[in-house]
C-alpha cells in the first residue's frame, strides 16, 4: 500500500484519534448498562424463525445492537475484500469505519449480556464488493438507516443513561453518513433527501427499520416491533 500525502496523514491520524476516543467513552458506559440489563425488562428469545428483541429499553439496546451487527459485518467485508481502483485514502477511512462498528458491536453485546439476541447471519448477496459504486451505495443506505433508526427510536428509550449512549453513538453513526455521502458526490453530506427544512435529520420507526434490516439478514430474522419494543 503506498504512502499517504502528507495532509491526508494528518487527517487520518486526527480520524483514528477520535475513533478510539469514543470508543473509550463507550467502554466506561458498559458498567452502567451492564448493571442496569441485569436488573430491568425482559431478555430476548428465538420464536419460531425471528428473534425476540425482548422489551422495555432492553428491546431498543438489542434493536441497536443488530443494526450494528449489521454494519460491522459490512465493513469488516469491505475491508477484507477492497473493491477494484480503491485508494489508500478510501480504504484507510473505510478501516477506521470498520474498527469503530466492531466497538460498537462488541459494546452493546457486552452491555446486554445475558439479554441480548443471539448472532445474526448477513446475507450481502446484492452486494458487488468489488464494484466501488455498489458497496458505497450500500454503505450510504446503512449509515442513513442507522442514524434514521437511532433518531427514531430514541424517544422510547426510558432510561437517561441509555438516551444519553444513544445520543453518542448517533453522533458518530452520523458522522459515517456524512463521509461516505461525500466520497460518493462531494458536498452531498447533508443534503435535502437526509435533512429536512427545519435542518433535522430524518427519522425512522422500529417498525419501518426492521424490514429493511431484515432484507440483509439469513436465517433467523428480527421479530417485528410490536412484539418485543411496544
Amino acid at each position: 500500500m503506498k504512502t499517504l500525502t502528507q495532509d491526508l496523514q494528518s487527517e487520518g491520524m486526527a480520524r483514528r484519534q477520535f475513533l478510539r476516543y469514543a470508543g473509550t467513552g463507550a467502554a466506561v458506559m458498559a458498567g452502567v448498562l451492564t448493571m442496569a440489563s441485569c436488573s430491568k425488562d425482559h431478555s430476548a428469545t428465538v420464536t419460531n424463525d425471528h428473534v425476540d428483541l425482548g422489551s422495555g429499553d432492553i428491546a431498543i439496546l438489542n434493536y441497536a445492537y443488530a443494526l450494528e451487527q449489521l454494519e460491522a459485518a459490512f465493513y469488516v467485508q469491505v475491508a477484507a475484500t477492497p473493491y477494484s481502483g480503491i485508494t489508500t485514502y478510501e480504504s484507510a477511512l473505510l478501516t477506521d469505519i470498520r474498527d469503530h462498528e466492531v466497538a460498537h458491536r462488541e459494546f452493546f453485546k457486552a452491555a446486554l449480556a445475558g439479554n441480548a439476541i443471539p448472532g445474526l447471519t448477513p446475507n450481502f448477496s446484492t452486494i458487488n464488493f468489488s464494484d466501488r459504486t455498489s458497496v458505497l451505495g450500500a454503505a450510504k443506505a446503512f449509515e442513513d438507516l442507522g442514524v434514521s433508526a437511532y433518531n427514531g427510536a430514541g424517544y422510547l428509550i426510558k432510561d437517561v443513561n441509555y438516551l444519553a449512549l444513544a445520543g453518542k453513538i448517533v453522533s458518530v453513526e452520523a458522522r459515517h453518513a456524512s463521509l461516505i455521502r461525500n466520497l460518493i458526490a462531494p458536498g452531498s453530506f447533508a443534503d435535502s433527501t437526509v435533512i429536512d427544512a427545519n435542518g433535522l435529520d430524518g427519522a425512522k420507526s422500529p417498525q419501518q427499520v426492521v424490514p429493511i434490516a431484515n432484507t440483509f439478514l439469513s436465517g433467523k430474522k428480527l421479530a417485528a416491533p410490536s412484539l418485543g419494543i411496544y
